[in-house]
């Protein structure tokens, strides 16, 4: 079946080529030589008679919208470039392909290595292809997006909050506090800010996660030595 299959195109591929390029024999001439060369190829390392191996589907199924998609318009803004990357991306992600989702990304900083939120984006996407966790390459492209924009609240915004994702609470609010207090009084992203860290209280209040860090305790005072007894005069 392969090999009627490949004459039957042959046929049909010779005969379109003669019939445009049949006043020009030259250009006649090196198009045949170029098919017979592709039928050659196929006889040499062609195998229709092996059977099919249809490709597994992939082993993550389909994964809600990320916390990144739905507040990166509020911190990133929604009509740049980045942002057509960063859609396409999360497509890929709610279908389950987070390798497809990093590999757009990292094609969009090919474009445009400057790009401070394309990294925000690529640390985002390493944190969903590790199931929530923070790897050692997330972490980096966090940190060259602060480095390329350090008056940009996106790299340090969602930093934390893969940081809170992975269960680090802790340096999640500390980071959101002190990106908080370096905010403009007018800041739109301010409130933001503010429902993340509300959101930590609540969680808190409700038991859903640890308490805060806990002071550290004070250093109790030594407990005082009995005096020595006074040395006894010497008799007279």
């Amino acid at each position: 079946m392969g090999w009627a299959a490949m004459a039957a195109l042959t046929l049909v591929t010779g005969g379109a080529l003669w019939y445009f390029f049949r006043h020009d024999k030259a250009a006649l001439q090196l198009l045949c030589a170029a098919l017979l060369l592709g039928l050659a190829g196929y006889a040499w390392q062609g195998r229709p008679a092996l059977a099919g191996h249809p490709k597994a589907p992939p082993e993550r199924g389909t994964v809600p919208e990320s916390e990144f998609a739905q507040a990166r318009g509020q911190i990133l803004g929604e009509v740049d470039r980045a942002s057509s990357w960063l859609t396409l991306a999360e497509g890929y992600q709610r279908r389950g392909d987070t390798v497809s989702g990093v590999h757009i990304i990292q094609s969009g900083l090919r474009d445009a290595p400057e790009d401070a939120d394309l990294w925000v984006g690529l640390g985002n996407a390493l944190v969903v292809h590790a199931d929530g966790m923070m790897s050692p390459a997330a972490q980096l492209a966090f940190q060259r997006a602060e480095r390329i924009a350090p008056d940009h609240p996106g790299p340090p915004f969602f930093y934390a909050l893969a940081l809170a994702q992975g269960g680090n609470y802790d340096e999640a609010e500390r980071i959101w506090r002190r990106l908080l207090a370096d905010a403009p009084p007018n800041a739109d992203y301010r409130q933001t800010v503010e429902e993340r860290l509300a959101s930590l209280d609540r969680a808190r209040a409700m038991g859903q996660i640890p308490g805060g860090p806990q002071p550290q305790a004070q250093p109790q005072p030594a407990p005082a030595q009995p005096a020595a007894p006074a040395a006894s005069q010497n008799q007279q």
